[in-house]
């Protein structure tokens, strides 16, 4: 298991360092992305599943944080409702993720990739299922 670094925030080292993981600005991230309308879900992985099925939230599900020489670089992956503006839902999912990091941490974010990858159809089944 590879160990990622702790991204030092702090200017002043008079009083110590400040230092965040990587897994908290995923989770800052998750849960910034879930706020913005037109998300479905964030597709997660088989251990996020199994984790969800006992009752805990996984809410950096979908997001990937990776901390480069130039900065701060996120991918989110995520499934979006029928019907909803692609690049509107993602242009609104990085403005979110970006606004509440830097008002969270301080940080500023390179880049924030947006991978649709997949769209949730309503189907009429599962409108009368939800009814009874």
């Amino acid at each position: 298991m590879d160990e990622q670094p702790l991204l030092n925030v702090s200017s002043d080292n008079n009083l110590g360092q400040v230092e965040i993981a990587p897994e908290v600005i995923e989770v800052i991230a998750g849960i910034a992305a879930t706020e913005v309308d037109g998300l479905y879900a964030m597709r997660g992985n088989f251990a996020t599943g199994v984790v969800e099925r006992f009752g805990k939230k996984a809410h950096s599900k979908g997001v990937k944080v990776e901390l480069t020489e130039n900065g701060v670089l996120i991918d989110l992956f995520v499934i979006l409702n029928y019907g909803t503006s692609i690049p509107q839902t993602a242009q609104k999912l990085q403005t979110n993720i970006r606004q509440t990091l830097k008002n969270m941490t301080a940080l500023e974010i390179d880049e924030i990739n947006v991978h649709v990858v997949g769209i949730q159809m309503e189907t009429k089944e599962s409108d009368e299922q939800k009814e009874d």
